[in-house]
C-alpha cells in the first residue's frame, strides 16, 4: 500500500509553510486557516494543476492527545467491572455450549468492544423514567453476551436466566441478540440482521427531530447511539442513508464503528485499511469523523517520531498486517512491525516484548475513548458524528481466537486459553473450578458494586430498557367515516381516494389529529395526496427556503418546519424506518404516533421484508397501506410493478393484519378496528391493507357487516333456493368480477350463486389453523369450528375463489372448505395492457369464474360436461394457451 504523500523534496519550504500555518491558526484561529488553505487549493485548480482527491486524513487518532478531555471516575474500579463483565459474557455462552445443545453464541465481538460500551455506561448514557427520555443504544448484534453481563451484575437478570441463554422456549431464557418480541421489557432495538441498526438508528434521530418540531415532545440532549462492525458495514444499508444524515442536521446522533478488522470468516479489508475507507465515506457525505486508531500507550513513541517514520510505518501496514499482529505476540511486533525501519527498532530498543505487545489499540482505552464519546457529544456543531474505533477481535481470548480468522465462530476455549482469560483480567476463579466456568458477581457492598450502581443512578438508571406507554388512548369510532358507510350513488372512486378522505378526516379529529403521521415515498400524486401538501407541510428541517414553481396554485408543493406529512423520495427502506420510528414511538418516546405509510404494493414487503420483520419484532403499532394494489388492476406498469403476492408476505409476519378490501365502507371498518386494537387496547400487531386503482360505485355497507369483515369473510348476497348453486368467494377488485360472474351464471346457465366478499384470506387462513390445532391438543372436547367451516357449513357448493394474487393466497383456507375447493389466481409475472386483457390472460375475469364454478358442478354430476364446454365457447376462451406462469 503507498504512502499517503510522496517523499518531501524541499523539507525547508515544507517547515516554512506549516509554521506559517501554525501562526495563522494560533492567532487569528481555525475558521481563517481554513479560508486561506481552500483559497490556496482553489487557486492550484484553477491554474490547472491535478489535485487528486483524498477525503481521508493520516492514519493516526482525530484528536491529538494534548487536546483529549479528561476521563473522570475511578479508572481501577471501571477496569474491575469491565473485566468481570467480560468474563461473566464469555461463560454464558462456553456453558451454554457445555449443554451439547448446538446453541451457538458468539465470544468474540463482546471483548472487542467491551470498552467502547463500558464507557457510555458509566459516563454518557441516560437511562428513561418518570423524569426524562433516555438515550437511544442500537447495540452491536453480537454483544448481546456483554449486556447481560452488565445486567446480571446489576441484579436485572439471575443466573438461573444467563444459565438458559438462547434457551428461550420456557420464556426463562435470554434472546440470541436483541430481540424485544421476546424481552419486551428489555430489548429496544433489533440489530440483527445487519445492516438495519444504522438505516434504523438514522431514521429514529430524525424522527425525533421531527417530535422535537413539531412541539409533540422535548428532546434536548438525546442521543441516538447505534453500534456497528466493520464487517457489518458493506451492507448497503449501513451506509445508504448516512449523506441524508448529514443533510438533516442529526446532531443527536452518534455511530461507534467497532474496527476490529475482521468479518466472519477472514479480513475485513485485508489489503487495505478500513478505518481510512470509512473516513472517506463519511466526511464525504459531510459527518464529523474521529478516528480513535492508537491508545495511550503509542503516545510517547509518537512524541519520539521527528522524522516521522512511524506514521509512514502505520500508513503502510494494510489490516491484514494488523490483524497478523495481535494474533502473534511482542516478538513478531518488534520483527515485522518496527523492524523494516531501523530507526524504528532503535526506537524500542529499550521496550521488552511484552511492553511492545502491550500498546493498545484506541478501541480498548477507556481515556481515549471517552475524550472521543466527549468530542461527539458536546462539539458535534449541527452534524451526526461517527467514531472509528480500532480493536482486536477476541480481545484476551489468547490462541483460542484472538486476532484469529476463528474468532467469530469460537464457541468454545481451551483450558489454558481459559487459565489466561482469568489470570489477565483478575477474575477470582480458582484451578480447580476454571473448568465449570462459574460466573463472577462480587459483594453488594463491594466497591464495584457500589460504584458501578452509583454510576447509573447519576444517569438515571439501568440500559437497556424498554417501558412503553401504558395508558390506553381515546381513539373516534366508526362514525368518523360515516360518509364512507353510505352508497356512493353515481360516483365512482377507487379505494385508495376512499383512504385519502378518510385520513383527511383523522388529520382533522381533535383527540387524534396531531399523532397521524402520513408518509409517502415520493407518490403523493400517484395516490391523490397532494391536496395535504398546503393544508398540512411536508416536513423539513430548514423549511422551505425557496418559492415552489406551483406557488400560484391552490394544491402547492409547501416544505415546513411544523409540516406533518414525510415525504421521503425515491427511498423505500428509508420510508419504512421513519414508519417504524413512529411506530415504535409509544415505547421509545412515550408519545403513541399514528403512521400511514402508503406505497406501490409491489415495493413493500418485496423490497422492505427484513424491515417489515424488524417492525414485528419491535412491536410496532401502524398502517401500511400497499397502493396501486393487484396484479391486473395496476395494469398499465408491467412485470416489475404489478403486485400479486404481497399478501403472503404480510401473513409470514405473524403480529401483521392484512387485508383486501373491496368497498369504502370495508376499509372503514378496518381502519376503525386497527385504531381501537393499537391504540386503545393496545395490542402489538401492524396493519397491512391493499388499496387499488381502479374506480367503481361502493354500495352502503350491508346491516350486521362488520364482524365478518374483520373475521375475513362475510356473505355479501344470498343467491336464493336452487337445485344448482355454487358459492362464489373474491376480494379486492376481483370482487366485483365475482359479481358479474354470478349474473352470467343466472342469466346463461340457470346456476344460483352465493357471493362472498373476503376480506382477508390471511386471518380465515390462522383463525383455522387455531381451531384446528385446539382439536389436535384436545381430542376429548367438542371440536371448535375455524370461522370459515362456521359460515360455509350447509351452504351448497361447490366454493369458487378468485383474487387478484397468486394461487397460494386462496389456497390457505382449502382445508377449512366444507366441500369442493376450486382457486382462481394471477400466478406469473406480470404485464402491461388493459385490465380487461389481464384479467382474461390471468384467468381471473368474469368468464373464467362461470367456467370454473360450471366446471365444478360437472366434477360432482350436478350438470353435464357439454355445459362446460358450452360456456368455454360463448366466451371465447382459448384453452391452448400456456399457463400465465409459464409465459
Amino acid at each position: 500500500m503507498a504512502t499517503r504523500f510522496p517523499d518531501d523534496i524541499d523539507p525547508l519550504e515544507t517547515r516554512e509553510w506549516t509554521e506559517a500555518l501554525a501562526s495563522v491558526l494560533e492567532n487569528e484561529g481555525a475558521e481563517r486557516a481554513q479560508f486561506l488553505l481552500e483559497n490556496l487549493v482553489e487557486q492550484t485548480r484553477r491554474s490547472g494543476a491535478h489535485l487528486p482527491f483524498d477525503a481521508t486524513t493520516a492514519y493516526l487518532n482525530t484528536i491529538p492527545a494534548g487536546r483529549e478531555k479528561k476521563s473522570p471516575g475511578n479508572h481501577e474500579l471501571e477496569h474491575r467491572i469491565r473485566s468481570i463483565c467480560r468474563w461473566n459474557a464469555m461463560a454464558m455462552v462456553l456453558r451454554a455450549g457445555k449443554k451439547d445443545l448446538e446453541l451457538g453464541g458468539h465470544i468474540a465481538s463482546y471483548q472487542s468492544s467491551a470498552t467502547l460500551y463500558d464507557v457510555g455506561f458509566n459516563h454518557f448514557w441516560r437511562a428513561p423514567n418518570d423524569e426524562q427520555e433516555g438515550d437511544l443504544i442500537y447495540f452491536q448484534g453480537h454483544i448481546a453476551p456483554g449486556v447481560y453481563s452488565r445486567a446480571f451484575l446489576e441484579g436485572r437478570l439471575t443466573e438461573a436466566q444467563l444459565d438458559n441463554f438462547r434457551q428461550e422456549v420456557d420464556g426463562n431464557g435470554l434472546s440470541s441478540y436483541p430481540h424485544p418480541w421476546l424481552m419486551p421489557d428489555f430489548w429496544q432495538f433489533p440489530t440483527v440482521s445487519m445492516g438495519l441498526g444504522p438505516l434504523m438508528a438514522i431514521y429514529q434521530a430524525r424522527f425525533l427531530k421531527y417530535l422535537e418540531s413539531r412541539g409533540l415532545a422535548r428532546t434536548p440532549g438525546r442521543k441516538v447511539w447505534c453500534f456497528c462492525g466493520d464487517g457489518e458495514m458493506d451492507e448497503p444499508e449501513s451506509l445508504g442513508a448516512i449523506a441524508l444524515a448529514a443533510r438533516e442536521g442529526l446532531d443527536n446522533l452518534v455511530f461507534v464503528i467497532n474496527c476490529n478488522l475482521q468479518r466472519l470468516d477472514g479480513p475485513v479489508r485485508g489489503n487495505g485499511k478500513i478505518i481510512q475507507e470509512l473516513e472517506g465515506d463519511f466526511r464525504g457525505a459531510g459527518w464529523n469523523v474521529i478516528k480513535l486508531i492508537w491508545g495511550s500507550r503509542w503516545d510517547p513513541l509518537l512524541a519520539m517520531d521527528s522524522k516521522g517514520l512511524l506514521k509512514k510505518r502505520m500508513e503502510e501496514c494494510v489490516d491484514g498486517d494488523y490483524q497478523t499482529f495481535k494474533s502473534k505476540d511482542g516478538a513478531y511486533v518488534r520483527e515485522h512491525f518496527f523492524g523494516k525501519y531501523p530507526e524504528l527498532l532503535e526506537m524500542v530498543a529499550n521496550m521488552s516484548d511484552d511492553e511492545i505487545w502491550n500498546l493498545n489499540r484506541g478501541g480498548h482505552d477507556p481515556h481515549k475513548v471517552y475524550a472521543a464519546y466527549h468530542e461527539a457529544t458536546a462539539n458535534a456543531q449541527g452534524l451526526p458524528t461517527v467514531i472509528l474505533a480500532k480493536t482486536i477481535k477476541g480481545y484476551g481470548m489468547g490462541a483460542s481466537g484472538e486476532g484469529q480468522n476463528i474468532a467469530h465462530g469460537a464457541k468454545k476455549m481451551a483450558l489454558d486459553s481459559l487459565r489466561k482469560f482469568r489470570d489477565r483480567f483478575g477474575i477470582p476463579v480458582s484451578d480447580a473450578d476454571l473448568e465449570s466456568v462459574p460466573y463472577y458477581k462480587p459483594a453488594e457492598d463491594s466497591p464495584e458494586m457500589v460504584y458501578m450502581r452509583e454510576r447509573r443512578a447519576a444517569f438515571g438508571g439501568s440500559l437497556p430498557a424498554r417501558l412503553p406507554v401504558k395508558a390506553p388512548m381515546a381513539v373516534p369510532g366508526l362514525h368518523v367515516f360515516d360518509a364512507m358507510l353510505k352508497d356512493s350513488g353515481e360516483r365512482e372512486f377507487s379505494t385508495t381516494m376512499a383512504f385519502v378522505r378518510m385520513i383527511g378526516n383523522l388529520l382533522k379529529d381533535k383527540s387524534i389529529g396531531k399523532q397521524i403521521v402520513p408518509i409517502v415515498p415520493d407518490e403523493s400524486r400517484t395516490f391523490g395526496m397532494e391536496g395535504m401538501f398546503r393544508q398540512y407541510g411536508i416536513w423539513s428541517t430548514q423549511g422551505q427556503n425557496y418559492v415552489p414553481q406551483d406557488a400560484d396554485q391552490l394544491m402547492f408543493y409547501k416544505e415546513s418546519k411544523d409540516g406533518q406529512m414525510l415525504q421521503e423520495g425515491i427511498n423505500e427502506p428509508g420510508a419504512m424506518s421513519s414508519w417504524i420510528a413512529a411506530a415504535t414511538s409509544y415505547a421509545n418516546h412515550g408519545i403513541p404516533m399514528i403512521p400511514f405509510y402508503i406505497y406501490y404494493s409491489m415495493f413493500g414487503f418485496q423490497r422492505i421484508g427484513d424491515l417489515a420483520w424488524a417492525a414485528g419484532d419491535m412491536r410496532a403499532r401502524g398502517f401500511m397501506l400497499g397502493g396501486t394494489a393487484g396484479r391486473t388492476t395496476l395494469n398499465g406498469e408491467g412485470l416489475q410493478h404489478e403486485d400479486g403476492h404481497s399478501h403472503i408476505q404480510a401473513g409470514l409476519i405473524p403480529n401483521c393484519i392484512s387485508y383486501d378490501p373491496t368497498f369504502a365502507y370495508e376499509l372503514a371498518v378496518i381502519l376503525q378496528d386497527g385504531l381501537q386494537r393499537m391504540y386503545a387496547e393496545q395490542e402489538d400487531v401492524f396493519y397491512y391493507i391493499t388499496l387499488m386503482n381502479e374506480n367503481y360505485a361502493h354500495p352502503a355497507m350491508p346491516a350486521g357487516a362488520e364482524a365478518g369483515i374483520l373475521k375475513g369473510m362475510y356473505q355479501l348476497s344470498d343467491g336464493g333456493e336452487s337445485d344448482i348453486k355454487v358459492q362464489l368467494l373474491g376480494s379486492g377488485t376481483i370482487l366485483r368480477e365475482v359479481m358479474a360472474a354470478a349474473d352470467l351464471l343466472r342469466s346463461d346457465f340457470g346456476v344460483a350463486s352465493d357471493i362472498w366478499s373476503v376480506t382477508s384470506f390471511n386471518e380465515l387462513a390462522r383463525d383455522g389453523r387455531a381451531a384446528a390445532r385446539h382439536a389436535l391438543l384436545h381430542p376429548e372436547d367438542a371440536v371448535q369450528a375455524s370461522y370459515v367451516e362456521a359460515q360455509l357449513s350447509g351452504k351448497q357448493g361447490p366454493f369458487i375463489a378468485a383474487t387478484d394474487y397468486i394461487r397460494a393466497y386462496a389456497e390457505q383456507i382449502r382445508e377449512f372448505v366444507p366441500g369442493r375447493y376450486v382457486v382462481l389466481g394471477t400466478d406469473g409475472f406480470g404485464r402491461s395492457d388493459s385490465r380487461a386483457r389481464l384479467r382474461d390472460f390471468f384467468e381471473v375475469d368474469r368468464y373464467h369464474v362461470v367456467v370454473a364454478a360450471l366446471s365444478a358442478l360437472a366434477r360432482e354430476g350436478k350438470i353435464e360436461a357439454a355445459r362446460v364446454s358450452e360456456a368455454i365457447a360463448r366466451y371465447g376462451i382459448n384453452v391452448d394457451r400456456l399457463p400465465s406462469w409459464k409465459v
